[in-house]
C-alpha cells in the first residue's frame, strides 16, 4: 500500500476488476490507480485506500456557534478538524483552497494527526466537542469515525458539518458516537445540485431524515444566492420539508458572497434572509435563524411559546443564556429542543 494511505472500509470488488466505492451516491468504480471524483480515495494494490487518512489540513479551537450550531452547548469550545477533499463541486465553495486541493493540484497534503492525538488536543483546550467540519468529513470517514471512537472513551463528543452527500451504512457506523450534525441544505430543486454542486438532491433530504431517525441532533444550513436559490417558492417548499422531518430542527440562513467561481453576483440583501426566516415561521418551523448578519435579532434564541430572548449572541459570541440544564425557558416553562449540558 502506498506510504500514507489507509485501507478505506466503504468498497466492495467488481467481476470487471474495478472497485466501488460506496461510500457516497456518487458510486465512483475505479479501475487500478484511479481516483474517485473526492480526489483522496484511491484504487491501489486491488483495495481502496484514503489517501488523506490523519493527513489534518487544518485543526483549530472554535467556537461551536461556528459551525453554525446553536442548539448544541451554546458559548462552549469545538476542536475543529479537517483534511483536504470534497465530495462535491460547488461553485461558490468559501473553502475551495482546501476542499478542492487534491482534485486541482493532484497532491493530498496535511500534517500526520492519528486520532488519539486529535482527542488529546481537545482536551488540553478544554473542548466539549470535536468538529468535523471545513471541508466534508464524509471523505476523511475513517479518520472522523477513529477519532470518534476515542472521544468517547476521553468524555469528548463529536459533531460534524456536512453536505450530507453520504450513504446510510458510514452514518449509522457512527453508532451513537455523533452527537450533532449541522447539514447544508443547498437548495431544494435537483437541477441546482445537479448544475452548481455536481450532486443530487434527494440523497441529502434523505440523510437529514436518517440521521433525526437515528437520534443525531441536526441543524440545517442554507447559503442564500441571489436568483439561484432564494425564491419564495422554493424556501417554503424546502421549510414544509424542514418541518415533516422535525419542526424543532433550527434553520440557518445565510448570506452569500461572491467566491470561487461564483463571482458573477453580489452579497444577499439582509432583506432577503428576513423574508426567508418569516417564509420558515410561518412553515411551522420553531427556530430559524439568520447567518452571516452580524447584529442582526435573528442571531439569538427566542422561546417559540413567550417570545422571551434565551439566548443572546452577536456573530460568534454568546452574550448571554437563560436556558437552564433541562432545556426549558425560564419564563414560561416551554421546552426548548437542543443539547444544553
Amino acid at each position: 500500500m502506498k506510504s500514507g494511505s489507509h485501507q478505506a472500509r466503504y468498497y466492495e470488488a467488481g467481476e470487471d476488476g474495478k472497485l466501488h466505492c460506496t461510500l457516497c451516491p456518487h458510486g465512483c468504480k475505479l479501475a487500478a490507480g484511479q481516483r474517485g471524483l473526492c480526489g483522496v480515495r484511491a484504487h491501489v494494490d486491488g483495495q481502496l485506500v484514503s489517501l488523506n487518512y490523519g493527513r489534518a489540513i487544518a485543526v483549530h479551537m472554535d467556537p461551536i456557534e461556528k459551525k453554525p450550531f446553536f442548539h448544541v452547548l451554546p458559548g462552549s469550545r469545538s476542536l475543529s478538524v479537517a483534511t483536504v477533499g470534497c465530495n462535491l463541486r460547488c461553485a461558490h465553495c468559501q473553502n475551495h483552497d482546501i476542499s478542492q486541493y487534491a482534485t486541482r493540484r493532484g497532491e493530498v497534503p496535511g500534517d500526520p494527526t492519528p486520532p488519539e492525538a486529535v482527542v488529546a488536543a481537545a482536551q488540553r483546550g478544554a473542548a466539549a466537542t470535536i468538529a468535523f467540519t471545513y471541508t466534508e468529513p464524509t471523505i476523511f470517514i475513517e479518520w472522523a469515525q477513529d477519532i470518534a471512537e476515542r472521544a468517547v472513551v476521553a468524555g469528548v463528543r463529536c459533531v460534524s458539518v456536512t453536505n450530507g452527500f453520504v450513504c446510510e451504512k458510514p452514518i449509522r457506523d457512527f453508532d451513537g458516537r455523533l452527537l450533532a450534525a449541522n447539514v447544508d441544505l443547498k437548495s431544494f430543486r435537483d437541477e441546482f445540485y445537479q448544475q452548481t454542486c455536481k450532486a443530487r438532491l434527494k440523497p441529502v433530504c434523505d440523510t437529514i431524515e436518517r440521521m433525526r431517525s437515528l437520534g443525531i441532533w441536526v441543524e440545517v444550513t442554507t447559503l442564500l444566492i441571489p436568483g439561484l436559490n432564494d425564491g419564495p417558492d422554493e424556501l417554503r417548499a424546502m421549510a414544509r420539508f424542514l418541518v415533516s422531518v422535525d419542526p424543532a430542527m433550527p434553520w440557518h440562513l445565510s448570506r452569500f458572497h461572491p467566491d470561487n467561481e461564483m463571482l458573477d453576483r453580489g452579497s444577499t440583501p439582509v432583506e432577503t434572509i428576513a423574508r426567508a426566516r418569516q417564509i420558515g415561521r410561518e412553515a411551522g418551523l420553531r427556530f430559524v435563524y439568520s447567518g452571516n448578519v452580524w447584529g442582526d435579532e435573528g442571531e439569538s434564541t427566542f422561546c417559540p411559546a413567550c417570545g422571551a430572548r434565551l439566548v443572546e449572541r452577536v456573530g460568534f459570541a454568546v452574550r448571554s443564556s437563560r436556558i437552564d440544564g433541562q432545556g426549558a425557558c425560564p419564563d414560561c416553562g416551554e421546552r426548548i429542543e437542543g443539547i444544553w449540558v
